[in-house]
């Protein structure tokens, strides 16, 4: 991994700058940014335009990144495109334009610039991949930016504090482009204002402009926009956490509407309404056993998984866990472990997954009752066979390959 944005800068001035043919929005956050960017990009399509949203890291395809129109590429196109980055890739490396390899993600990003340019989009919802200052997608120039949320994560890229963590994600500021921010700790938000200020990005609060009211049901909401209301929404994606990266989306929508892009109450209301985000509190049944998906993969993701299971009652659960070798797994497991019978501890299939032996030393110190089954197909068919209800965590890449087998 190497930050920096020389290489994707270089990159996409070689491929005569894609990113600069269409419109676009940059979400980054620790969590929730791929909710919200699913949901503002949902309600641009349901208000008539030609969308696109760059996401990641996928389940189980690489073409999930690239949607067009609600649509994932096609992998022929895809594969046309890589081809073509890979080229330019190899010429700018032999005439020493680039002085190193460009990253995955660097690539990636650079091919989703060039899948939207060939499929015309109009505007495209960008999620950022880590941080923000030095990820790849802070090539584009965007009508607005949003920053979702900011707690612990990735600390060895961003630092070990919520200011640090801050600072790298409002490195996403432009001068004159308004960002919208969620709601954050104050120490984050000091830090958040700060560069804003200086670079001179108007930073709208989403407290400012859009308030969440629940109705009695406890499913439904009513959203107010300023001097607006947008009533009797029920959201698409489950989860009281998901009302404030609704708030967000709301607020990204909003703005986007006063800069030139007409987007009505009713697409806004759709987008709400009618976004889909899979592996996020989804539920499967296999032999009559419930099974919720979640890609909780740190501790404010697993604080914001315990509370939606207390919220709908679920006892007697039984938690498949895996996580990468770089997460802190203790502060996953302590909201998590209380709220579960049993830990089954795995390994997902990647290099970078903490083998499951390990991952138990650490689950004993939170749960009474920990099972190791380093195969990934093996634990589920263990934890679908104690006929409790089951819970899959820690890590999409876990989260992914399972959802590949239950569907």
């Amino acid at each position: 991994m190497k930050f920096g944005l020389e290489n994707i800068t270089t990159l996409c001035q070689a491929l005569g700058h894609p990113e600069q043919t269409f419109k676009s929005i940059v979400v980054a956050g620790t969590n929730g940014k791929g909710s919200v960017t699913v949901m503002v990009e949902t309600a641009l399509r349901a208000a008539g335009h030609r969308t696109a949203r760059y996401t990641s890291p996928h389940l189980v395809r690489l073409e999930e990144r690239f949607v067009v129109d609600g649509r994932e590429v096609e992998t022929a196109l895809l594969r046309d495109v890589v081809g073509g980055v890979q080229r330019t890739v190899d010429s700018l490396m032999k005439n020493g334009s680039l002085e190193a390899l460009p990253t995955f993600f660097e690539c990636t990003t650079a091919a989703a610039f060039e899948v939207f340019r060939r499929a015309g989009t109009e505007i495209a919802v960008l999620e950022v991949g880590l941080g923000g200052r030095l990820d790849a997608t802070n090539v584009a120039t965007p009508m607005v930016t949003a920053i979702t949320s900011i707690d612990f994560d990735h600390q060895a890229q961003l630092g070990n504090t919520l200011e640090s963590i801050a600072r790298e994600k409002a490195g996403i500021a432009k001068p004159g482009v308004p960002m919208i921010c969620g709601r954050v700790p104050e120490a984050a938000f000091g830090v958040i204002s700060q560069v804003c200020e200086s670079t001179g990005a108007p930073l709208i609060p989403v407290s400012d402009v859009v308030k969440i009211v629940p109705r009695a049901d406890g499913e439904t909401l009513d959203v107010q926009v300023e001097s607006r209301s947008l009533d009797e929404i029920k959201l698409s994606l489950p989860g009281r956490h998901q009302r404030e990266n609704a708030a967000v989306a709301v607020a990204v929508l909003n703005a986007i509407a006063t800069r030139g892009v007409p987007v009505p109450d009713a697409a806004i209301w759709k987008g709400l309404a009618e976004a889909q985000w899979p592996a996020r509190l989804e539920r499967f049944v296999r032999d009559g056993v419930e099974i919720l998906l979640d890609a909780a993969h740190n501790p404010a993701g697993a604080r914001a998984l315990a509370s939606h299971l207390q919220d709908i009652g679920w006892s007697r659960i039984t938690l498949l866990f895996g996580a990468m070798r770089d997460k802190d797994i203790g502060g996953m497991l302590a909201p998590l472990a209380p709220v579960c019978e049993t830990v089954i501890c795995t390994t997902p299939p990647t290099a970078r997954a903490l083998p499951a032996d390990e991952l138990a030393a650490v689950a004993r110190q939170f749960a009474p009752a920990v099972e190791i089954v380093p195969d990934m197909n093996e634990a589920l068919e263990s934890a679908i066979a104690r006929r409790t209800r089951v819970v899959a965590a820690g890590s999409i890449f876990l989260i992914g390959p399972l959802r590949d087998i239950l569907r």
